[in-house]
């Protein structure tokens, strides 16, 4: 009778712990499993958040460089513009250059310098007075003393093509001492 006593006894101890070990156990990799399942998840959504940051990062610097971009094309534009519009001014009957003319084509050499492939048209212009042949002859010297002013400068004489007008492509049609004034002129365009 001892001996039955025993062994309930120790069926009542036993089973009871196996039981509890075995849902401990169970809750245990339970556990385990959702702690990874969420380790997991917490871990994907890093990537999908680290690779959103990358695309937004890239997006930004890619328009950066667009508008850098468009910024120098336009500067470039507004320096050749400014190149362009900038005319000499010769006194009448006279290719030599005056200090202002100087001064105007020392900032085109710059110009030219910073923009080592544009090439350029000189044209000469005269005012109305003079023959055609005269004043063929006198635009044609005006812009050659503005190219060789460009050339001893320091910039490439092969840059240069100088074309005469004469009095044909008048700034001002008027009959006057400021009209005339305005026309013996040489005038830079870039090719």
């Amino acid at each position: 009778m001892r001996k039955k006593f025993w062994i309930h006894l120790a069926l009542l101890l036993v089973i009871p712990g196996l039981l509890f070990t075995a849902s401990c156990a169970k809750k245990t990799v339970k556990s385990d499993m959702s702690a990874t399942t969420a380790e997991e998840q917490r871990q994907t959504e890093e990537a999908a958040t680290q690779a959103q940051q990358e695309r937004e990062q890239q997006a930004a610097a890619e328009a950066s460089a667009q508008i850098a971009e468009e910024t120098a094309q336009r500067d470039m534009m507004i320096q050749k513009n400014m190149f362009e519009s900038e005319s000499v001014y010769f006194e009448f009957d006279s290719s030599a250059l005056s200090p202002v003319a100087q001064g105007v084509l020392t900032g085109k050499a710059d110009y030219l310098r910073d923009n080592p492939g544009s090439q350029v048209i000189i044209e000469g212009h005269c005012d109305e007075r003079g023959t055609p042949e005269y004043n063929l002859a006198l635009g044609d010297r005006r812009a050659e003393s503005a190219k060789n002013f460009l050339v001893n400068m320091g910039i490439d004489s092969s840059r240069f093509t100088t074309v005469s007008y004469g009095e044909e492509n008048p700034v001002d049609a008027g009959h006057g001492e400021e009209a005339w004034a305005k026309n013996r002129r040489a005038k830079f365009l870039i090719e």
